[in-house]
């Protein structure tokens, strides 16, 4: 049964460990593919505690280790110019989406996330792409933008349809790795926002979240690591394997 009080996480040991862990692991994914770490920890800890406390626990590690990755590189300007007008609803509409967290039963949410999960996995794994030309790009930009604010502030998760528009519009390895890190960076900025207004951010949250950039960053240099003895194809088989199974245990448990 998952655990509905924040004041646990702060005194339950065993808690901190599996929260500890859940973030080296989310870390070393986002070491080896430049992406992953809340989509991870969300799809874990959602397993054992609910969805808005797991959001809240996720903000310090992936404001930290996005922003790093935004700002590395040397195409931010290119970046700005080809995507401001997805970032901008992204960012701007996902209070929009959180409201729903405080009327909406956290089970259907839940769900949500479990679809969400299944659908960017089950993607993923088929090798599906778009390709967005620019003229689409005028409309494309704001609607995947929008789409993906509304399902950031109700789920948590970033992903979808954000990171599959961005890998379709043409930015090189360089671009593409900025403009997920401007999409999470700002996401989670925005996420925060959406929780402390909704009332459903405590400070042992950021407190227990603050401890956990300690081990995302550990994992972020492992998996920097392992990286250069991986084949980078193999690893998103099973990476997305796992979200895929991870997603319909959600969506199972909550049923």
């Amino acid at each position: 049964m998952p655990l509905t009080d924040p004041l646990m996480l702060s005194i339950d040991p065993l808690m901190l460990l599996t929260i500890s862990l859940t973030f080296m692991l989310a870390g070393m994914v986002k070491g080896i593919t430049g992406m992953g770490l809340p989509t991870v920890t969300l799809a874990i800890l959602t397993v054992v505690l609910d969805l808005p406390t797991a959001m809240g626990l996720l903000l310090i590690p992936s404001f930290c280790t996005n922003l790093w990755q935004a700002f590395s590189g040397g195409a931010v300007g290119i970046v700005v110019r080809r995507c401001w007008a997805f970032l901008l609803p992204a960012t701007l509409l996902i209070p929009l989406g959180g409201v729903s967290l405080s009327f909406i039963d956290a089970s259907l949410l839940s769900s949500l996330l479990g679809v969400v999960l299944i659908g960017y996995a089950a993607v993923s794994l088929l090798g599906l792409k778009l390709i967005i030309d620019e003229n689409k790009q005028r409309w494309a930009g704001p609607l995947c933008g929008a789409v993906n604010g509304i399902l950031t502030g109700m789920t948590g998760s970033f992903v979808v349809p954000g990171v599959i528009y961005l890998q379709g519009i043409g930015l090189n390895r360089t671009q593409l790795i900025q403009a997920m890190g401007m999409l999470f960076t700002l996401s989670t900025l925005a996420l925060g926002v959406s929780l402390s207004g909704n009332e459903l951010l405590s400070e042992k949250q950021m407190m227990v979240s603050a401890l956990g950039l300690i081990p995302a960053i550990a994992g972020m240099l492992i998996g920097q690591r392992i990286r250069s003895h991986l084949s980078e194809q193999l690893f998103r088989k099973v990476f997305f394997t796992a979200l895929l199974l991870l997603g319909g245990y959600i969506l199972l448990s909550v049923i």
